[in-house]
């Protein structure tokens, strides 16, 4: 589990700093300033989570618990949620597709929850 997550958080992090330097070099004058925010938060918010399963696979060394590989899954289900949809909501106009970034927040929410219950219930 913990290599999984440990390498899941390397190529969601690696992952942001490309879609990064994608808004910044290759998006920055054809997207609104808008947009152009829009797109900047799901590349942070990617790179917070990314962070996070890099600590869930740290956490799994300390705490071999079942609540830290929800947790994990939760986050990239946020990542992938929350983030791919800001990015297709920006890429491809289709503005309904901001109804799915809530329920990637919810995954966020979830997994943070779940990474506090089991540091504090180790």
């Amino acid at each position: 589990m913990e290599r999984r997550f440990f390498a899941l958080g390397a190529i969601f992090g690696f992952l942001a700093v490309a879609l990064g330097a994608f808004g910044a070099h290759g998006l920055r004058g054809r997207l609104t300033p808008n947009d152009m925010a829009v797109y900047e938060t799901g590349v942070r918010f990617q790179m917070y989570h990314a962070l996070a399963l890099l600590a869930v696979a740290w956490a799994a060394t300390r705490w071999p618990v079942g609540t830290l590989r929800l947790a994990g899954w939760l986050f990239v289900v946020g990542i992938v949620l929350f983030s791919g949809s800001l990015y297709a909501l920006v890429l491809t106009g289709h503005r309904a597709l901001g109804a799915v970034t809530p329920l990637g927040g919810l995954s966020f929410l979830a997994a943070w929850a779940l990474l506090a219950w089991t540091a504090l219930r180790a």
